[in-house]
């Protein structure tokens, strides 16, 4: 059975305590209260625990806000809400600034407050959720596809290191199927928001009308069937990343609307009156030309140019095949371990194959084939007969990589190691450039080096 949410109620008014005490006993939460900031700040080891603090922002000695510094040093995944009053409002508000995530005001609507607590609770549970998902994530992918020795995706992975860690705003292009969304969850991880939700939108996946509630959020009766206030993906995304993939589809009201939130960082729920001012960073990600677009009155000149403040372009598949074999074997590793399979060899001749294919879905495409050799096989060895019949059917006039030979019949342990050799000569020896060139963390480079034997590199 799922424990109740736990919150901490701090107010010195005695009469208001017990009221909203009891107000949120009443509907199944679990209370502790505190008669002031004083008394939550001594029991400040209590409150690491708890799912959401509600606390007065005016009280002696110490108030709302050195209650809210305190509570987001022990516990920074709680929820944090505000009382005020009428004259204290702009007070509220500062505290938002700080990391506060409502304010309500007196005199209390018992009901308001049980849904501003519930919205809170809401939020709070799906961004922890995000950051667990994406722990396991990192822990069982990582950035795997990353992997590269191509001079096009070595500058793309030097430039993103240098985007990640600032506000920027990104504008990815490349063909489907490339990795555009990997390389913004790669930005994201690499930031100083990585704690905070990442969340992606497909602009083309969601009908135009629903979009702008979607990203925006309404208000409770802002049209028929919204029976309670939601929240949208900006909203959600506070403090973090929200990645909108084929934004080149998104129509010309979504826009206008898109580009005054760039422009002010501030939106207005769907039905709503009240101004948000939210921190989130976008990354937007496009297969279609939005130059032609734009020459075309089919997407909005001034989004284009405040989208492509940073610009990076991912190249497809067919443009660095010399990194297929790594490819490869990295997802034969992931889905041999997934699908308890044991795989230790390609054969020359598909590998080949593979490598001489265009690859029209790109990453995606060789991802989902590699998964579906995986499953089917019946040895230890991938042949040529295993392949897809437009696979092996490519002519052998087409061109093939270089690289593709001298990797396609080794183990993947193998490849690790021409993979990282030839990082560190890249990098003229240093290995925490290495690491960002292999798109692993230092330390599993040094574990590897230690694994191998090649720790005098």
């Amino acid at each position: 059975m799922e424990r109740p949410s736990q919150i901490a109620v701090v107010d010195d008014e005695s009469e208001s305590l017990a009221a909203l005490s009891r107000a949120l006993r009443k509907v199944g939460y679990e209370v502790t209260p505190f008669p002031d900031g004083t008394a939550a700040l001594q029991s400040l080891e209590s409150l690491k625990d708890v799912d959401l603090v509600v606390s007065d922002l005016k009280m002696p000695r110490v108030d709302g806000m050195d209650l809210l510094r305190a509570v987001r040093e022990v516990n920074p995944e709680a929820g944090f809400l505000i009382v005020t009053g009428h004259g204290t409002v702009e007070s509220a508000v500062d505290a938002m600034k700080m990391g506060a995530d409502d304010y309500i005001l007196k005199p209390l609507d018992l009901f308001e407050l049980r849904e501003r607590v519930s919205q809170i609770l809401e939020k709070r549970a799906y961004q922890n959720e995000l950051r667990f998902l994406r722990r396991q994530l990192d822990r069982k992918y990582g950035t795997h596809s990353l992997v590269t020795n191509t001079p096009a995706m070595l500058q793309l992975l030097d430039r993103m290191s240098v985007v990640a860690p600032t506000r920027s705003t990104v504008l990815l292009l490349g063909e489907s199927g490339t990795g555009k969304d990997l390389i913004a969850q790669t930005i994201h991880q690499h930031s100083p928001r990585r704690d905070r939700p990442f969340l992606p939108l497909n602009c083309a996946a969601i009908n135009p009308s629903l979009l702008e509630s979607e990203l925006f959020g309404y208000e409770k009766g802002a049209f028929t069937g919204a029976a309670e206030r939601r929240l949208g993906r900006l909203e959600l995304a506070e403090g973090g990343t929200l990645f909108l993939d084929e934004i080149g589809e998104s129509s010309l009201d979504m826009q206008v609307k898109l580009l005054r939130f760039l422009e002010t960082r501030e939106i207005m729920r769907v039905g709503g009156r009240a101004t948000l001012h939210l921190d989130v960073r976008l990354i937007a990600a496009t297969n279609r030309d939005l130059a032609l677009a734009v020459d075309q009155e089919k997407f909005r000149k001034d989004l284009y140019y405040r989208l492509k403040v940073v610009t990076l372009q991912v190249p497809p598949l067919r443009e660095r095949t010399e990194d297929i074999p790594l490819l490869v074997w990295t997802f034969i590793e992931r889905y041999a371990s997934e699908h308890r399979k044991r795989l230790e060899r390609v054969s020359p001749a598909a590998m080949e194959a593979l490598a001489r294919y265009a690859w029209p879905g790109n990453v995606r495409e060789l991802r989902n084939v590699v998964e579906n050799l995986v499953v089917f096989s019946k040895t230890e060895i991938i042949e040529l007969g295993d392949l897809p019949a437009e696979i092996q059917q490519v002519p052998d006039t087409a061109p093939v990589s270089v690289a593709a030979p001298r990797l396609e019949n080794l183990a993947m342990a193998e490849i690790e190691k021409q993979a990282i050799l030839q990082a560190l000569e890249k990098t003229s020896g240093d290995r925490s450039k290495a690491s960002q060139v292999l798109g692993i963390g230092l330390r599993t480079l040094q574990r590897k080096l230690k694994e191998y034997g090649m720790t005098n590199r």
